[in-house]
């Protein structure tokens, strides 16, 4: 590992109580670079600009995939990851789809430990704070046409947040557009994935909505993820999940949820959510809750779903009655290290890492 400290830190200008989700950037990233078939070292450096050409291949042919992972600090400053395991495999299998290399296990996970530790000032406490985390992958060849590229750069910059929505919101089931088909990159994060998302959004946001439940691409009979979320639903006391495929993320978030579910002796049930089912279910006054689990909202709880040209209002429950707001509570004490974790998810970020390196 290359070491470069920022000399002029930004820290101090940092208003911990007034900052946007994604909009501030902690004082270091890792950059670390593929050429002549190999990976290069990876290098801590002061965050701040590249240079790139308009000709780099990322930008003309997509080459590029991304993770979202946090870093939460409790209330003895020390710095927990929340299962990185899971993001390292699932980059790579991002990767791998879009013809990219593999990022070695030792840059990503040391990478991601000696940035978290050189700016773990950075790591708010406090309810509903963390610093996420993104590490990518993108072409950086310098060229014109179709084909795999032959250089590539993997890096890791990251942002303090705070709650990304704070109230319930109201979403449209898509019959028209989708997020993937069969055979695609639905399974992969992949940039393009989110660009194609944002239109069919923005037509559901002049309707009142404030996202989409997708549907798959051959029917439109069945969920399959809600924006850039997996979605659950609750009929009376059961949980309801669309099963991963190649159109579907294997979202942390979502496993987590499912094995604390599990946990609290709450059924599972992983397979079709067709949107009939839901619709009927809501009509005999069994649909429960439609909630939405990523990384970065953590859960977004729905007031109502429109389908067609109705629209259908959700019963408000308490924190207490609701599943969604219970195991969100689950998910955020094990991370926050607030109680025990059964299940080893969290991993301690040791100090003074980079006298190590």
């Amino acid at each position: 590992m290359i070491i470069q400290k920022s000399d002029n830190p930004r820290i101090g200008s940092f208003d911990p109580e007034n900052y946007s989700f994604g909009d501030h950037f902690i004082d270091h990233m890792i950059i670390c670079e593929y050429e002549n078939g190999q990976w290069g070292e990876p290098k801590l450096m002061p965050y701040g600009p590249l240079p790139f050409s308009p000709a780099n291949m990322a930008f003309n042919y997509g080459q590029a995939c991304f993770e979202g992972m946090k870093a939460y600090k409790d209330k003895n400053g020390d710095v927990f990851l929340f299962r990185p395991e899971k993001n390292f495999e699932r980059i790579n299998k991002s990767a791998t789809r879009l013809a990219m290399p593999e990022v070695p296990e030792e840059a990503f996970m040391q990478g991601l430990k000696v940035l978290i530790d050189a700016d773990r000032d950075w790591v708010p406490h406090g309810e509903g704070k963390s610093l996420y985390i993104r590490p990518l992958i993108f072409a950086t060849e310098e060229a014109l046409k179709a084909r795999i590229s032959t250089k590539y750069m993997f890096a890791i910059v990251a942002s303090p947040a705070k709650s990304y929505y704070s109230a319930p919101v109201s979403v449209k089931i898509s019959d028209y557009y989708s997020r993937a088909a069969s055979g695609g990159v639905g399974f992969a994060k992949a940039a393009g994935n989110y660009a194609a998302s944002f239109y069919p959004t923005k037509l559901a946001n002049e309707e009142g909505y404030e996202q989409i439940i997708w549907t798959d691409d051959a029917t439109h009979e069945n969920f399959e993820e809600s924006g850039t979320m997996n979605v659950f639903v609750r009929i009376n006391d059961t949980i309801y999940t669309p099963a991963t495929s190649d159109k579907i993320l294997d979202g942390v978030t979502r496993d987590s949820f499912i094995q604390l579910a599990k946990k609290r002796g709450i059924e599972v049930v992983v397979g079709d959510v067709k949107v009939k089912d839901v619709i009927a279910a809501h009509e005999r006054g069994e649909l429960k809750e439609v909630w939405g689990v990523g990384t970065a909202v953590v859960t977004s709880v729905f007031e109502a779903i429109g389908y067609k040209d109705k629209k259908y209002d959700l019963p408000k429950l308490s924190a207490e009655e609701s599943y969604a707001l219970t195991l969100q509570r689950d998910l955020v004490a094990i991370q926050t290290n607030n109680v025990e974790d059964p299940f080893g998810w969290r991993v301690l970020v040791e100090k003074n890492i980079l006298e190590t390196v």
